[in-house]
């Protein structure tokens, strides 16, 4: 079959974006051969808080931590929408907006875990692909309702447009958004954590403390 435009979707609320939201994506796009990646920060989550930094600033750090990476692009489809942020409105948009282009969602296994949980989760694999990223050597989620979904959906290489799940292997930085939000709370370095464009934007817009 003729391989469209493939693009990579990478959600999440970035409060802050670290390293260990870039490197997965660069792997996921050098791996999968992807023409894009978006990131796409959600503007309200449903499986959690609300974020502490606000939807703009929280774009703003996107923008920065990407620049320098053509591939990379910020896409602020969930922001601009409001409301809560659910996965397969976002795809369902996206595949109106990119009827030629095939979606590959990003996911982690602590995220695919509870995918039969997610809004909708068979709509999801109607409008997209999905790459469940995980350490090198570490097995997927694959009891009960979510080992269901992955021993259909899951194959080799992806080869259609849709309905298909691979897993990578990938450099897990183990690093959380709520750990670096505590070191900033507290005034301790975040150098080699995140871009230097990201801790100089949160230091100047005192984010955090």
């Amino acid at each position: 079959m003729h391989i469209k435009r493939l693009i990579g979707i990478n959600g999440g609320t970035f409060d802050p974006i670290h390293f260990g939201h870039l490197r997965p994506a660069l792997e996921v796009l050098t791996a999968l051969h992807l023409d894009e990646m978006r990131f796409i920060p959600v503007y309200q989550p449903v499986h959690r808080d609300s974020p502490s930094a606000t939807a703009q600033q929280r774009c703003d750090m996107v923008r920065l931590a990407i620049q320098s990476q053509p591939k990379f692009q910020l896409d602020t489809i969930e922001i601009d929408r409001g409301g809560p942020s659910y996965m397969v409105d976002t795809l369902l948009s996206l595949k109106q907006k990119m009827p030629d282009a095939t979606l590959v969602l990003m996911m982690g296994t602590d995220a695919f875990a509870k995918f039969h949980r997610w809004h909708d989760w068979q709509g999801i694999l109607t409008l997209a692909n999905i790459v469940v990223t995980h350490r090198p050597g570490e097995p997927l989620p694959n009891d009960g309702e979510v080992g269901k979904i992955l021993r259909t959906h899951w194959v080799e290489t992806l080869s259609e447009d849709h309905g298909q799940i691979i897993d990578l292997p990938i450099t897990q930085l183990d690093l959380s958004a709520t750990a670096l939000r505590d070191y900033l709370k507290k005034g301790e370095p975040v150098d080699y954590l995140m871009p230097q464009s990201v801790a100089d934007y949160i230091r100047q817009h005192q984010l955090y403390q």
